[in-house]
């Protein structure tokens, strides 16, 4: 069952492409809560998860388990849901998913695709929590401020899409 829980459902054992596998599956997760309850609700969510990741993490660790082990993606959830709290920052109906106007889509593609970039790149801050932190939290905290950082980006990139739309169109 521990193993279920760090691997993600079993997805991070699936060779050189788990992160990318977890954080698809994060990504489902995250927006059927987002969807289907509230932004609230996922931020909440994903911080007792995090929360219970570390932990689990750090009794991993110091039963003799791998620190970086690659089968622990549950930090990928972290990250990611912690991603779409931020933009699209909001909920919205079934219906209006796919509306072009509120930027869900958007939002959501654009969290992603800078979570999966700043979680592999680890640039300035999360590259040093990755390197020089301990335990569970430098595995779990790089995600973190890797899916903070990708929804404030996303954010802003779809405000200022807003802002100068009229030049576009």
């Amino acid at each position: 069952m521990k193993n279920f829980f760090l691997t993600l459902g079993l997805s991070g054992l699936s060779a050189k492409i788990a992160p990318f596998i977890a954080t698809l599956l994060a990504a489902i997760i995250s927006l059927f809560i987002l969807i289907y309850l509230d932004t609230n609700t996922l931020f909440l969510a994903t911080v007792l998860l995090s929360i219970i990741a570390i932990r689990a993490i750090n009794r991993y660790e110091e039963s003799g388990g791998a620190h970086h082990d690659p089968h622990i993606v549950i930090d990928k959830f972290a990250g990611v849901g912690f991603a779409l709290s931020v933009a699209p920052a909001y909920g919205v109906a079934v219906s209006e998913i796919t509306t072009f106007s509120n930027g869900f889509i958007v939002q959501i593609l654009l969290s992603l695709a800078f979570f999966l970039y700043f979680d592999k790149e680890k640039h300035s801050i999360i590259g040093r929590l990755y390197k020089e932190g301990k335990g569970g939290i430098a595995v779990v905290g790089d995600d973190i401020l890797a899916g903070f950082i990708a929804g404030i980006v996303s954010s802003l990139l779809w405000q200022l899409f807003l802002k100068f739309e009229h030049f576009i169109a």
